[in-house]
């Protein structure tokens, strides 16, 4: 995984007020492109979660289910990243997200973007069965319109507490 590690996070000119506040605007779109990420998981809202993605976005989840054994597939495309983990969780597991340490390079119309996420996960059904994971995240961004949407997500996992094999598997 590659992170952002720029040694500031503005880089327009500071004599340029119209450049700052368009880089600003662009660092808000690509942070909620996370938020929309984690809360339409969390409200298990399927527009919501949708809106984050391109559509030809990839989830590959295999780094941080590789620390327990896990070994999902990759998902490709938009509609298939939200079929398949909406419909994982959906009346099955209820989750919370929170997003922290974000870093976010700008290139254009593109974006990277570095955060790291605590990912709540609980067995509806039983309270008892949960996983919690602290995961670091390595994102690719691209511009679609006035609003960023993600390319590419790669979620390693720096450590986990509870029982990640029982939430995750259907």
């Amino acid at each position: 995984m590659t992170y952002v590690t720029e040694d500031r996070a503005l880089t327009a000119p500071v004599a340029d007020p119209a450049a700052t506040v368009a880089e600003l605007r662009d660092r808000a779109e690509v942070l909620d492109a996370l938020y929309r990420f984690g809360l339409g998981q969390d409200l298990k809202d399927p527009a919501l979660f949708a809106s984050a993605f391109a559509a030809d976005a990839e989830l590959d989840f295999a780094p941080a289910a590789a620390k327990w054994g896990g070994r999902p597939p990759l998902m490709v495309g938009r509609d298939t990243i939200v079929t398949t983990i909406l419909g994982l969780f959906t009346g099955r597991v209820d989750t919370t997200h929170q997003v922290t340490n974000a870093r976010v390079a700008l290139a254009g119309d593109t974006a990277r973007l570095t955060a790291l996420v605590e990912a709540q996960h609980l067995l509806t059904a039983d309270r008892g069965t949960f996983a919690l994971l602290k995961n670091p995240y390595d994102v690719d961004l691209v511009r679609a319109g006035h609003r960023w949407v993600i390319r590419r997500l790669r979620i390693d996992n720096a450590w986990y507490a509870g029982d990640p094999a029982a939430v995750f598997s259907a």
